[in-house]
């Protein structure tokens, strides 16, 4: 018997502002396997997956859907043959709710009921379908009242919900706790045995290893090879992706923690979509020193949005304090008096918190000191300092994909607009760094990159608050590690650190 392509992708080109993204990519899933997308920041494999899910036209290529060909006008074309991607960076109307999103991605039957009825049939699928996912989510929460973490889980019910029997998933356990990714991707793979195809774009070679049935490896905008993970070393897929070597591991210098830096006493707030007066931060109490990483590992949701929100300086009513050696509360100061205090903030939501998608790579890296008058009055802006300086960043901190300062920030890669990020928080010598899921969807030798700055600015004497649900993050980071569970920080751990003592406290709610 023949066996037949699900999706498949033969000799794609594509180009975007005069780069070349995709260069005779091709790429083949069959029906009811987990087919991996492996490569580099910038390798091309999210621009090939945008082109499956109809949101990009190949400039060259072929598209087949079940060994047929197809053209895709758009993302609905695809949704009717039954594809659906869940985006890294995602793609929710804020103000809504989750039910009234994942209705939107609904098609409206003409003999559709009430749009009220609609609504809550839908509040019922989409708590039948978490539930089977293992992961809860109230269908009527405001999408801008949830964690990253939380944003996710909606994108994956909306694509199940919409009836997708191709799944295309970018980094789906990138902001998962473990038990949180074995329970996705143990469903995942439940999924493709009962026929669904599930492309996994992952990093982890941890995740290929136990869930891919096949990987394919894309770099440079190529691909170079299909294989399976069962029978190829990790070693091998590392050689594949990178081009070389993969960087080895930096060793961590031995901490030398200097005075208390912030400290956070009491700290809590109100959620205003909440019901009742929920508390989202129930008291939260930490204290982070000089040349120290201080790591907070935990359950997506469980107030960690909402407590780097506080430090970063995001409105919102607090209660207690959060104090800075040699100021005071931070809580009166502007997101601008916190730089002037050398402060760094790397957010989780890049695009949302960090960088203005529409703006240059120059005025996104200027912009942070702009105020400063270090490239002059704003009315008369020395735009050519900026240049140079935002140039040397980038080469410094090796952001992939730029043509030019003038190009648009939102054309970068996720990880590519993370260390651009980096190169610009980093400009100054920060004392204070708050940085939230800082390798999220980066690959192998830019996590390491990012680790190694982190580590750098440690030993440099920077205290570092990282919040992260990559358990194995904290784990290889942090010096000291607070658990994180119900608006408040439950436990805390000086390395070395016991794995399932830490666990525990992620998910015990007693």
């Amino acid at each position: 018997m023949i066996q037949t392509h699900a999706l498949e992708l033969r000799d794609v080109r594509k180009s975007f502002d005069g780069f070349l993204a995709l260069d005779g990519a091709h790429f083949a899933a069959r029906h009811g396997e987990v087919h991996a997308l492996l490569g580099e920041n910038g390798a091309g494999k999210s621009s090939l997956m945008n082109i499956a899910a109809g949101l990009y036209a190949p400039e060259a290529g072929e598209l087949l859907v079940d060994d047929n060909p197809v053209s895709f006008a758009g993302p609905r074309d695809a949704a009717r043959h039954h594809i659906g991607m869940v985006h890294q960076h995602f793609k929710l109307v804020r103000p809504f709710t989750v039910a009234e999103n994942i209705l939107l991605g609904l098609p409206t039957p003409a003999d559709a009921p009430s749009y009220r009825k609609r609504l809550a049939d839908v509040e019922e699928k989409i708590r039948a379908q978490a539930a089977e996912l293992g992961f809860a989510v109230d269908p009527r929460r405001r999408i801008d009242t949830l964690s990253i973490a939380e944003q996710q889980r909606v994108e994956i019910l909306k694509v199940l919900l919409a009836g997708a029997r191709i799944l295309i998933l970018d980094e789906p356990t990138a902001v998962l706790t473990d038990q949180e990714a074995q329970r996705l991707l143990s469903t995942v793979r439940d999924l493709s045995r009962r026929g669904s195809t599930v492309v996994l774009v992952t990093h982890k070679m941890a995740d290929v290893k136990t869930f891919a049935d096949r990987v394919t490896v894309m770099r440079g905008g190529r691909t170079m090879a299909t294989v399976d993970p069962a029978q190829t070393p990790v070693q091998e897929l590392v050689r594949l992706t990178v081009g070389e070597a993969a960087m080895t591991a930096q060793q961590r210098p031995q901490n030398t923690r200097g005075a208390a830096q912030l400290t956070v006493r009491d700290l809590a707030t109100v959620s205003p979509g909440a019901s009742g007066g929920h508390r989202v931060l129930d008291g939260v109490n930490l204290t982070v020193h000089a040349g120290e990483i201080y790591g907070i590992a935990g359950v997506g949701g469980n107030g960690q949005a909402e407590l780097a929100g506080a430090i970063m300086g995001l409105p919102g009513a607090l209660e207690g304090g959060i104090a800075l050696e040699g100021f005071g509360d931070l809580k009166s100061a502007t997101p601008m008096k916190r730089r002037e205090l050398q402060m760094a903030t790397i957010p989780a939501d890049r695009y949302g918190l960090a960088l203005a998608g529409g703006l240059s790579i120059a005025d996104n890296f200027g912009i942070g000191q702009v105020h400063s008058g270090r490239y002059g009055p704003l009315a008369w802006l020395r735009r050519r300092k900026v240049d140079v300086e935002a140039g040397k960043a980038v080469k410094g901190f090796d952001v992939q994909g730029v043509r030019s300062m003038s190009q648009k920030a939102a054309l970068l890669s996720g990880g590519n607009a993370q260390k651009l990020v980096i190169s610009r928080e980093f400009s100054k010598r920060p004392k204070l760094i708050l940085v939230h899921s800082p390798s999220r969807g980066l690959d192998v030798r830019a996590s390491a990159e990012v680790h190694a700055r982190l580590l750098a600015a440690r030993a440099e004497g920077a205290a570092v608050l990282l919040i992260s649900e990559d358990l194995d993050e904290v784990l290889q980071l942090a010096d000291r590690i607070g658990v994180m569970n119900r608006g408040r920080i439950v436990a805390e751990f000086e390395q070395p650190a016991d794995r399932q003592a830490i666990g525990q406290a992620m998910t015990d709610h007693d």
